[in-house]
């Protein structure tokens, strides 16, 4: 059977001559353009021809041995979020259709392109980020890798990223994550999604939601593949990476809060994943977290994202509000009754709950939980907006407690073949990104045992 291939194997493949940036390009291009596919959704813009001559360029240079990096070739997405040289970013709406063309790269993007990554194509979102589902009316929704003759849901907001990545489309992905539109669709669709710690990646050239809590991270195959791309957008040194071992390693099970209403399928793999991880010696403790409480009562008003997201939008819904989808909208405008008071308070809970959270969790070298408090739904049945604000906020919750104590955090597959996919996610405080992909490393060895 063959292997899913990697970028450190495709690294290989393009430095021993198996393989070429060219054949990489077609490959993808091949598998967006296929009608039986999610392709036509997944993404938003494709960049047919920059890609094959990125490609051929790279190939060039790899013939004299000037290689920008042993990944140079290989083909990656970006979300809709990122400004691109000479394209407009739209965001996943058409209510920016007639704004410029983006002047330069946004860092995230420059840092890739300088590294030899081929950008294949700009992936569908939820519109301007806000929603953990990843419907989008504007564009069609692509569909989870799960039961696609059904159609569940994909999970958001990086929607095409983790399609594009899970269906071969591409080889990594460039995402954003507020409250966890990395790690939800890399849950939705059995790959993994990390979100880094905040201060460490640039985040200037995306659309902002939350200035507060945006972060910047990737979605890949491996925990290894987002490691390496994390370290190309925080511009830092590539370095391998050397899994622990799962004997000794100290996990925390919050019992606030992150296990409340879960799906009995995401209950059953995360608990099994647990006494795998126990059996192989690591020390699993069930802790209250009640810093956890706290962030029901800060978004009680729509929070951080609504106040400023609204800051944003305000002037564009005055005369495009007509074109937003009223689900995003709708939740935009709720910034509008939040006072500077309000504001206040909640910055000030929030400097409070990172220090009472971060002192709890010291003893340990991670918080594991299930990424997802459920399975993809089935997009049919969110026509209904009651039982699409309880399935997004389902999907959210768990990731939004980590964005909310400025934490980092890793979502891997942790279901059987044949089993609605389901995230385990390892976390911890901020600056504590190589140890989590570390750890991740191991646990996701162990997993594949």
């Amino acid at each position: 059977m063959q292997k899913t291939p990697t970028l450190t194997s495709l690294a290989a493949d393009l430095e021993s001559g198996r393989t070429n940036a060219r054949k990489l390009v077609d490959e993808c291009l091949a598998k967006i353009a296929d009608k039986s596919g999610e392709g036509g959704r997944a993404f938003v813009h494709v960049d047919v021809e920059a890609s094959i001559e990125a490609a051929k360029a790279m190939d060039r240079l790899r013939e004299v041995r000037a290689a920008p990096s042993p990944f140079a070739g290989i083909p990656i997405s970006i979300k809709d979020l990122f400004d691109i040289k000479g394209q407009v970013t739209r965001a996943g709406s058409r209510a920016l259709d007639d704004s410029p063309a983006a002047e330069a790269d946004a860092p995230v993007v420059s840092r890739l392109r300088r590294a030899g990554f081929i950008l294949i194509g700009r992936t569908n979102m939820t519109e301007f980020a806000y929603s953990g589902i990843g419907i989008n009316p504007h564009y069609g929704t692509p569909k989870s890798v799960w039961q696609r003759e059904v159609g569940h849901v994909p999970g958001g907001s990086s929607s095409g990223a983790a399609v594009s990545v899970a269906d071969g489309m591409a080889h990594g992905a460039l995402g954003s994550d507020t409250g966890g539109s990395c790690r939800i669709p890399a849950a939705y669709n059995g790959i993994v999604g990390f979100k880094p710690t905040q201060q460490r990646v640039p985040r200037d050239g995306g659309v902002p939601l939350s200035f507060t809590l945006d972060s910047f991270g990737p979605l890949a195959r491996t925990v290894e593949c987002c490691a390496v791309l994390d370290a190309v957008i925080a511009d830092e040194p590539v370095r391998p990476l050397q899994p622990r071992a799962v004997k000794g390693m100290r996990f925390a099970v919050p019992t606030t809060v992150a296990l409340d209403d879960l799906d009995d399928q995401v209950a059953r793999a995360f608990e099994r994943t647990l006494e795998k991880l126990s059996r192989l010696g690591a020390s699993i403790e069930r802790i209250e977290v009640p810093e956890f409480l706290d962030v029901a009562v800060m978004n009680s008003k729509g929070g951080f994202a609504a106040a400023e997201s609204y800051a944003w939008h305000r002037y564009l819904i005055e005369n495009h509000g007509d074109i937003y989808d009223p689900r995003v909208s709708s939740r935009i405008v709720r910034g509008e009754a939040i006072t500077a008071a309000d504001y206040i308070d909640i910055l000030q809970a929030r400097t409070s709950m990172i220090a009472r959270a971060n002192a709890r969790i010291s003893p340990y070298d991670a918080v594991v939980m299930p990424t997802c408090a459920i399975t993809p739904p089935r997009i049919s049945d969110l026509a209904d907006d009651h039982a699409f604000t309880k399935a997004n906020l389902l999907s959210l919750r768990n990731c939004t407690l980590i964005n909310m104590m400025d934490g980092c955090a890793i979502s891997l597959p942790c279901h059987r073949h044949g089993e609605a996919p389901v995230g385990f996610m390892l976390a911890a405080a901020g600056g504590s990104d190589r140890r989590i992909f570390e750890l991740a490393a191991g646990v996701e060895a162990a997993l594949h045992v």
